[in-house]
Parts: structure tokens; C-alpha cells; sequence
């Protein structure tokens, strides 16, 4: 039996004295052995943490394994202040792990989200130490997820996350205060319960009522409008040339932050770096099979990939060879593996995005028609009404809300029977449609406010008549003259999935889609004061002049 020895809670000094403290486990015998660091805010002994780094199975692998609970958090001194200290922490800890008794003195990181951006953030700072980072589910620019969509704020991770992390603010605030610490707490518990049955709607969402009530340093959509240079402490766009060294990426197909996934390795293989990148069929905390409505096959599991084994074993071999004492990379450019779904398969590519994707336009057409052809003639345009007060609620995609709330690909019927949302399908397909690929949807629209937002949305229609989303986006938009059309461009980042022959394709077009992203009140007023809500009529054109379309990345057969 392989013995590990562990050290809890030692102490880590930073620059400036503050003294954060981490976990060791150390595998049996004298060493050296490579390290793996993970730096999270969730708590060292976070149950889902074993999901991404079990430090027992690492350390029974030959590494050396170091938990860290960032500043402010938890068993670490300072104050929590999110994103602004962990690029010099990042690189302060890197140092200090590397110099361990029985270390090697190269380090990998590892870590999901928070913990995969702690990893970008020491990354750029350029600790010698520091070998090779594999982040998971990770943004690269915060307002292409994080913060901001499109211009729309995502209120829904914003308003659960920063109330749950704003758990240990309370504690440590009210430690010598026992009334006190019980009626913060207790009022934080009541208002993160109360979201999904109220409590996200409040108003303005800018400057969300529930974080100023207690006090709380936030997600980072405000502030970051007030400082611009504190946003770059929490942007990894823009800077990947910056970082020299091996990336081991994973997302999810349904994850809050797939684009910023894709674009993380997208930039990093521009930059000449040697990048890995796995994407399934998965949310951002479930990597399993069973994904919202649909069981995707046990293949889709991250504990078996399709008969490769585990993730972990994955990256775990990986590291072996980045920061271990296994056959070094050859200086290639590393895999891609993508779950294609609606097949169910794992694919090798050795790119992303595929270079043999075809753009091909399905036109939004009369009658509720998505075709392949344009319009030849004037079509009548679409009409309808967005109330704020009464919006699209939430059902399905990426997303990571309250647990009222599930990911993934669900049941559309209830949707798409609102008279607030326009649906466009195509005719059952002739043959399987493989679309692999960013999606975007063009559309000549007109409000007749001083602004709104424009949802679309891409979906799966079955041989039985059930429509299942496949990805979405937003646009939030001025009008530069109410009434009048003009063209906007909604991102719904990118998919793989096989549209089989007898699915439809099918595509909404909406106002809202909330709480995922907060509600456009349509006065044009800024989002941390609105309050006012005002009823908007909707127009959307689809003539030879005004082709509102969907734009599929189609691989040939």
C-alpha cells in the first residue's frame, strides 16, 4: 500500500506578508517529484474538487500535490478581493511550491473556472517554475461570458455566485460579533434562496440590490466599468502571447464559458504554443453522460472518453510529461478531441476551428420557414411584444444559475409557445447535417425604443416533434432611430452536433431569456440605475433587401 503523507494548512508568505495556506501531499519515499498546485476560493476541501484533482490519486501517480485557499478565503489571511491579486500570488506560490522538500522544482497547475483562471493569471506572470497549466471551463474575456454577454450582464451566475462566496465574507466580518455574524448569514441564506422565486428580478440589476445590502465585493460587472485597469487582472484576451508553455484546455459544449475555452486554445496555437483541447458534451459541473434532457451514452462520460480511459488519467499522463519524468512533448501542437453530438462520438481533429466547415446560410422566411433559399420577393416581417415584466424564462443551455435552473438540452414547448418568441424550421432533412463550428444569426430588426436585446437560438427538432436547444446568444442594442430596422449580428459561440436525417432544424428569436441574462427594460437607461420598464413592439424583416439568417458551419460528409 502507497503511503501518503500530508501537511494541512502551511503557511505560504506572499510579498507583502500576507500569509496564505495550502495543503501538501506527498507521496510515499524521498522523491523528487513533480507538483501539481490548484489555487481556488471554494475551500480546500471543496467535494467537487476531487472530480478535478484528486490530490490522493495524484499523489499515488508520483506527484506532489498543493491545495491553496486564495487570499481572503478560508484558512488564508488578507482580504477577498476577487481577481485582483492572482496574478503576484500566483507567482509567489509557484516559487515557494517548487522549493518543497522533495520536489523537482517544476510545477504544473491544474483547476476548473476560478481555479482555471488563478492558472492563466500565474501563467503571465512568468514564475520560472512553472512548466505547464491545464485549465478547465475557463473565460478568457469577461464580458464574452463572466460579467457580460453581448452587452447583456449574466445574472445569473453573478447574483448565486457572489452571495454563496459572500459566505466566508460574512464569517470573517462578524468573528467576534455572534448576533451579528447570525443575522448577516442568516439574511444572505434567505436572499440566495429567494432568487429563483423573485429575487433575481430585482432592480437595477446593474447594482443588484442583494450585494448592497450585505456589503459584498462582487462578481465584477460594475467596478469594472468604474476601473478598467482592475479588469485586466481578471483578462486573459490579448495576452496569450505572453504565455510560454504547454495548455492542457477542457470545456463543454454546454458550459458558461465554452467560447472562452475555444478562444483560450485558439490563441495559444496562434502564438505557436503546443495546446491540447478536449470538449464535451458537458455543463460546467457536470462531466457525466446524462446531460439536461438527453443521455449523450456512456462514452460521453469523462470516466471513460470513449474508451480512453479517465480525464484525470488524461491529464495526469500529460503532466507526466510536461513537468515529470516522462517522454518530454514532441514539439508539435499538441490534440483536439470533440464530442460530436447527435452521433455520440469522440473525434480526433488536429484543429479548431475545422478548416473544411462550409458557411451556409438557412434564411428566416414567411410562415415560420428556415430555408436554405433567400427571399425572392418582400416577405411581411415578423411582429411581437417584449414585456420586461413578463420575459422568456430560462430553460436550458449554458448556464450555471440557482438549482431551479438545469443546463444543458431541454424540452423547448413551453418556449416556443410564447407569443413573445418567433420560431423558424426547416423541412426534415434529406440526410445527416454535421455542424461543427461557431454559429452566428443576422438579423434585420427594428424596436421601436431606444434600446433592447435580440436572443436567438439554435435547435434540434426530432423525428417526434420535441425541439431541444443547442446554443444560443445576445445582443444588446441602442437604436439609432426607433422604428427603424438595421442589422445585428448575435454570437451564439460555437457547437458539434449531427442533425440527423428526419430532425428539423429550428431557430428562435426572442427579447429575453431570463434570469440567465438580465432583462433589457428597453428605456436605454444604464443598467445600474434602470428601474422603469417599458413594452416594446418588435419587428423582425426577412425581403431580398433584408435576409435575416442563421450562419451554420456545415462539414461536408
Amino acid at each position: 500500500m502507497t503511503e501518503i503523507r500530508i501537511q494541512f494548512d502551511v503557511p505560504v508568505e506572499m510579498r507583502d506578508g500576507t500569509v496564505l495556506r495550502a495543503d501538501v501531499y506527498r507521496p510515499a519515499g524521498e522523491g523528487p517529484w513533480p507538483v501539481l498546485l490548484t489555487r481556488l476560493p471554494y475551500g480546500k476541501q471543496m467535494p467537487l474538487l476531487a472530480s478535478i484533482l484528486d490530490p490522493l490519486a495524484a499523489a499515488r501517480r508520483g506527484f506532489m500535490v498543493v491545495i491553496q485557499d486564495t487570499r481572503g478565503r478560508f484558512a488564508s489571511e488578507g482580504e477577498w478581493d476577487p481577481w485582483t491579486h492572482e496574478e503576484s500570488d500566483g507567482y509567489d506560490t509557484v516559487r515557494w511550491a517548487a522549493a518543497l522538500p522533495g520536489s523537482n522544482g517544476s510545477v504544473g497547475m491544474v483547476g476548473a473556472s476560478y481555479f482555471g483562471h488563478t492558472q492563466w493569471m500565474a501563467a503571465l506572470s512568468k514564475p520560472p517554475e512553472l512548466k505547464a497549466i491545464a485549465p478547465m471551463v475557463t473565460w478568457s474575456d469577461p464580458d464574452d461570458g463572466l460579467w457580460t454577454r453581448g452587452g447583456a450582464i449574466e445574472l445569473g451566475i453573478t447574483a448565486p455566485w457572489t452571495l454563496m462566496m459572500g459566505a466566508d465574507v460574512l464569517m470573517r466580518r462578524h468573528a467576534t460579533d455572534l448576533e451579528g455574524l447570525v443575522s448577516g448569514v442568516s439574511g444572505l441564506v434567505q436572499d440566495l434562496d429567494g432568487l429563483a422565486g423573485g429575487g433575481y428580478a430585482e432592480l437595477p440589476a446593474g447594482r443588484f440590490p442583494a450585494f448592497v445590502r450585505h456589503d459584498l465585493p462582487e462578481l465584477g460587472y460594475e467596478r469594472s466599468r468604474r476601473e478598467p485597469e482592475w479588469a485586466r487582472s481578471c483578462t486573459v484576451t490579448g495576452r496569450h502571447d505572453e504565455v510560454d508553455l504547454p495548455t492542457f484546455q477542457v470545456g463543454g459544449w454546454f458550459d458558461i464559458f465554452t467560447q472562452g475555452t475555444l478562444d483560450n486554445f485558439t490563441a495559444m496555437r496562434r502564438a505557436g504554443r503546443s495546446a491540447t483541447l478536449v470538449v464535451g458534451p458537458w455543463t460546467h459541473t457536470n462531466l457525466r453522460n446524462v446531460v439536461g434532457d438527453v443521455n449523450f451514452g456512456f462514452a460521453a462520460n469523462s470516466d471513460f472518453m470513449g474508451m480512453r480511459g479517465r480525464l484525470t488519467d488524461m491529464q495526469f499522463d500529460w503532466f507526466r510529461r510536461t513537468i515529470g519524468d516522462g517522454e518530454p512533448l514532441e514539439l508539435d501542437t499538441g490534440t483536439v478531441l470533440l464530442f460530436v453530438m447527435g452521433i455520440n462520438q469522440w473525434r480526433e481533429e488536429t484543429e479548431w476551428p475545422l478548416s473544411r466547415a462550409v458557411e451556409r446560410d438557412f434564411h428566416l422566411r414567411a410562415d415560420g420557414r428556415l430555408t436554405p433559399e433567400p427571399p425572392s420577393a418582400a416577405e411581411q416581417p415578423e411582429e411581437f411584444t417584449y414585456d420586461p415584466m413578463n420575459p422568456v424564462p430560462t430553460t436550458g443551455g449554458a448556464l450555471l444559475l440557482t438549482d431551479d435552473f438545469r443546463a444543458g438540452p431541454l424540452d423547448q414547448t413551453a418556449v416556443e409557445e410564447r407569443e413573445d418568441v418567433l420560431v423558424f424550421t426547416t423541412e426534415p432533412l434529406a440526410e445527416d447535417t454535421e455542424v461543427t463550428g461557431r454559429v452566428r444569426v443576422v438579423l434585420f430588426a427594428a424596436t421601436d425604443g431606444p434600446s433592447t436585446d435580440w436572443v436567438a437560438r439554435l435547435c434540434d427538432v426530432d423525428e417526434h416533434g420535441v425541439s431541444r436547444n443547442v446554443t444560443d446568444g445576445v445582443v444588446r442594442v441602442r437604436a439609432a432611430t426607433p422604428g427603424e430596422p438595421a442589422e445585428h449580428v448575435v454570437d451564439l459561440w460555437s457547437t458539434s452536433i449531427v442533425f440527423r436525417a428526419g430532425h428539423r432544424i429550428r431557430v428562435q428569436v426572442t427579447s429575453s431569456n431570463f434570469p440567465r441574462w438580465d432583462r433589457n427594460l428597453n428605456t436605454g437607461e444604464p443598467e445600474d440605475s434602470a428601474t422603469t420598464a417599458r413594452v416594446a413592439r418588435q419587428h423582425i424583416y426577412h425581403d431580398p433587401a433584408r435576409p435575416s439568417r442563421i450562419v451554420l458551419p456545415v462539414v461536408p460528409a
